[in-house]
């Protein structure tokens, strides 16, 4: 297939989707654009992806140079540790840079959703809007969403529990916007918890949300998209 081709789809259609949004008022417009975007680019890398080489040729999704990705990636923390600061004051969010240079943010699931439940508190939707934003802006990541569950309940049912809440965020940084080629989602239950379930202290801890942004660099870009392994 014809790379320059598939490039021209892709702004092509970006054009006729902002072109039409702007006949007049949509107050959805900014998630149609985004997901339209996901949409199209998300069918041109899987045209894209040469299995040989291990890289996407001519991605819609820039990639990092190797010597730049610290730099980017020290730019995007600064922005979430600033833009987030109030979550963070609140112990409500963390935010922790990893040896590959992944940023890791871990929601507490007491201010993100109910005992049991999956659907985002509303409270918390204006952190995720700031997210959202923030990941709109700095395109250049993967960005994966991992629930987590304490040891209450059967394993199947935590398993299901933690990857409806991961499928919850994800849905909802999509309508804000975030392209969902660049999402993953992945639910681990009661399999990888931060503390002892013997305590409620424990399992408030267990009961989270993580979501690591990782850098796409050039060459490399099949990593960005491997599912994080940091336990």
């Amino acid at each position: 297939m014809n790379h320059t081709f598939f490039r021209a789809v892709v702004a092509g259609t970006l054009a006729i989707t902002l072109g039409a949004c702007a006949t007049h008022h949509d107050p959805h417009q900014r998630a149609k654009v985004g997901a339209a975007a996901g949409a199209v680019a998300g069918a041109v890398l899987g045209h894209q992806l040469d299995d040989d080489a291990g890289r996407w040729v001519g991605a819609a999704v820039g990639a990092l140079a190797g010597g730049a990705v610290g730099h980017y990636m020290d730019g995007q923390q600064q922005a979430f540790e600033t833009t987030l600061q109030d979550e963070r004051d609140a112990n409500a969010l963390e935010i922790e840079r990893l040896r590959d240079d992944t940023l890791k943010l871990t929601v507490d699931s007491e201010v993100s959703f109910d005992f049991g439940r999956a659907e985002i508190k509303p409270a918390f939707r204006p952190s995720l809007d700031k997210l959202a934003d923030l990941l709109v802006k700095y395109d250049r990541t993967a960005v994966h969403v991992v629930g987590h569950t304490d040891s209450v309940g059967s394993d199947g049912f935590n398993v299901a529990l933690s990857q409806r809440r991961a499928d919850s965020v994800a849905d909802y940084l999509t309508s804000n916007g975030v392209p969902r080629q660049r999402l993953r989602t992945d639910g681990r239950g009661e399999r990888e918890p931060r503390a002892e379930n013997t305590s409620e202290a424990g399992r408030q801890l267990n009961r989270r949300v993580e979501i690591f942004v990782k850098p796409v660099v050039e060459g490399q870009e099949r990593q960005a998209y491997e599912s994080p392994r940091y336990y």
